[in-house]
């Protein structure tokens, strides 16, 4: 793409994206052109549907593959290209409702113990102790961690937001015994990324290296502690509204999906047939 990456990339920065998301628009918009054979500046709304429905159909993406390819592309022609008309509509994929995996609370534990390196351990631990995605644990820093009023402070979260979240006893415990060791200096998980801290994709592979170690046979990403946090947070009864803001949910129906997979909480829901003939029966009418 050569020019047009670069003035990309540029629209991307001043929008105020992350790196994260950058790359990801970006590596999109590559291969939308690479598809085709042609720069994006010589096609319009009929390449790109055509290039939608071969991911969908062909190679079976996910919906969140589709969501992010469709923003890179919206992004790409309504704000470097200008030409928004060939954008305006297209399709959103309808949501159908996955339940997350969750780990038990026995298995979390034996995935942080499978994890040798305490830094990588640090981060796992952030993931499950107070819901951080894990781009957001690799870019803590000390000042960051709330010891006073036992917050952690999420800085820049999706969508660009901060947050507080709660700031666990046992991992502040933690944190302090590996501070004293490691004296880190700026970020307090640094790393060879080109911001310093230290890399979400080695810290997937870590993840990935525990999960075989701990001999968890499940199929899941390190998302899954930040579900394991919401869910065990659930059972725990602390109030779902309380669960949006520590996860930075800007909408309650995002987090409502864990009311679906707490076992527990349905578990202490009463059938109305055991309430039959009892005074806390419905009366009729």
């Amino acid at each position: 793409m050569g020019q047009l990456r670069d003035r990309m990339e540029a629209d991307l920065r001043l929008a105020g994206y992350s790196p994260s998301t950058r790359k990801i628009y970006l590596g999109y918009a590559r291969l939308f052109a690479k598809h085709h054979m042609r720069s994006p500046a010589e096609m319009g709304e009929d390449e790109i549907r055509q290039y939608l429905l071969h991911m969908v159909e062909e190679k079976k993406i996910s919906r969140e593959t589709y969501r992010q390819i469709r923003a890179a592309l919206i992004f790409l022609y309504t704000i470097t290209l200008k030409r928004e008309t060939e954008v305006d509509h297209l399709p959103v994929r309808r949501k159908k409702l996955k339940l997350p995996v969750v780990l038990s609370g026995t298995e979390v534990q034996c995935v942080l113990d499978a994890v040798r390196s305490p830094k990588y351990r640090a981060i796992v631990m952030a993931q499950y102790a107070g819901g951080l995605r894990i781009s957001e644990a690799c870019r803590l820093r000390p000042e960051d961690i709330d010891s006073k009023r036992m917050v952690i402070h999420v800085r820049a979260g999706k969508g660009g937001k901060d947050r507080y979240t709660v700031l666990s006893e046992r991992f502040l415990a933690y944190l302090r015994d590996y501070y004293r060791k490691h004296r880190p200096d700026g970020w307090l998980f640094p790393g060879k990324t080109a911001e310093g801290h230290a890399s979400p994709e080695t810290s997937r592979r870590v993840f990935h290296a525990a999960i075989a170690t701990a001999g968890i046979s499940k199929k899941i990403t390190p998302h899954v502690l930040r579900h394991c946090f919401a869910t065990h947070l659930l059972e725990s009864g602390v109030d779902i509204a309380v669960i949006q803001a520590l996860l930075g949910h800007g909408s309650i129906r995002a987090t409502e999906v864990y009311t679906h997979i707490s076992v527990e909480h349905i578990g202490r829901v009463k059938s109305p047939l055991d309430l039959l003939g009892t005074p806390a029966a419905k009366p009729l009418g």
